[in-house]
């Protein structure tokens, strides 16, 4: 097995890092504190062809695999994670539910405004009372004639506001049946569909987390995603490569945590001499290195499994489950090196601390994660 980057991960490396220097970190703290969505970032981001990673050209993409893809992802959060989060979301979840499972004219009409940045994408599953127990949502599709009418509200919805297409999940069974979920392509003009309450957040600030709220929302049934009561099904599908993309979101976290973390404390001096002296540091330093690695080997795993068209449900939550709580691990060893500077907002690591908490949450918690991972190794 090869472990070095292919030489396109090698250019996009080069390339994303430039790019988030130049043009993400010089803001992102003002962003951060303003819980600013940067809309025309995205737009520049859509020009490099980093908001449709995963597509085919021929609808505007740039064909890359899950490597390369992690790799845009990580290095971007490396600098910001709400950044990282965006693309993530974007990338994996709504563009890709309108690839994997739309028809040749939804992809058509949807995927090149996605792929080319013009236009941005939420996602919408989760709900305030049903976050795991995805069986049980209240948001409901009933059908009229050749229409669908949407009821309910959608929470922690990234890009809930400024998004203007939508791949939303709703309840077109009984509660808690098998197949009794659809999901559905909705516009930003949609009558009967707006943005609700905007999230006031710990971390990942300047990525967009709103309410979407259905009242009385009435559109064709050639917005449909797929089999009527196929919904949930898609999604756990989509979510197998969700798992990856918040794993390489942690892992481009825990690096920056680690990077900032090292250079510091060669620059640090106590006792007349840099702190990196200090076994205390370097042990911290040493467990730090050990988790990225093992965390990136996961990734990869993960990413060879689901490029060679293998079940990857198992890995991609291992890989998720890791990573994220390395990057936890990593962002409270890098406060604790930083010492009372790292306490603040005049230093990186205090950020990457209050942002990698999300990774442990959002896509499935590290709870479901274990239950995903038992579940498979004992079947």
């Amino acid at each position: 097995m090869n472990f070095e980057y292919t030489d396109m991960q090698k250019e996009i490396t080069t390339m994303v890092r430039s790019f988030a220097e130049k043009n993400i970190r010089p803001q992102m703290m003002e962003w951060d504190e303003s819980q600013t969505f940067p809309v025309d970032l995205f737009t520049e981001m859509g020009k490099l062809g980093l908001m449709g990673i995963l597509m085919p050209e021929e609808l505007g993409g740039t064909g890359l695999s899950y490597f390369e893809y992690v790799t845009v992802v990580s290095e971007i959060a490396k600098v910001c994670g709400s950044i990282g989060l965006s693309v993530a979301a974007h990338n994996s979840l709504c563009t890709n539910h309108l690839y994997k499972f739309g028809n040749e004219e939804q992809r058509k009409k949807y995927i090149p405004k996605l792929a080319s940045g013009e236009w941005i994408g939420a996602w919408g599953l989760t709900e305030a009372n049903t976050g795991s127990d995805a069986g049980n949502m209240q948001c409901t599709a009933v059908k009229d004639g050749d229409d669908w009418i949407l009821n309910g509200t959608k929470n922690w919805i990234t890009h809930g506001k400024s998004g203007q297409v939508a791949v939303v999940l709703a309840r077109t069974g009984e509660p808690r049946a098998k197949n009794n979920s659809t999901a559905f392509i909705i516009e930003r003009t949609d009558e009967g569909f707006s943005a609700g309450k905007k999230e006031n957040k710990l971390g990942m600030r300047a990525s967009e987390t709103t309410e979407l709220i259905f009242d009385n929302c009435r559109i064709s049934d050639d917005r449909r995603l797929g089999e009527e009561g196929s919904g949930f099904k898609q999604a756990m599908k989509i979510l197998d490569g969700g798992r990856i993309s918040i794993a390489a979101l942690s892992l481009g976290i825990a690096k920056g945590a680690y990077e900032a973390s090292v250079k510091y404390s060669k620059e640090r001096h106590q006792f007349d001499q840099p702190i990196s002296n200090f076994q205390a540091i370097q042990w911290k330093l040493a467990d730090m290195a050990t988790e990225i690695e093992a965390a990136e080997l996961l990734i990869y795993q993960a990413c060879d499994l689901l490029t060679r068209g293998e079940s990857v449900t198992e890995k991609s939550a291992m890989a998720k489950y890791y990573a994220s709580e390395v990057s936890v691990r990593c962002a409270n060893e890098a406060v604790q090196i930083f010492g009372g500077y790292g306490y603040t907002k005049d230093f990186p690591v205090e950020k990457f601390y209050r942002d990698c908490k999300l990774c442990t949450i959002g896509e499935g918690t590290s709870e479901i994660q274990k239950l995903v991972i038992a579940r498979s190794i004992l079947k």
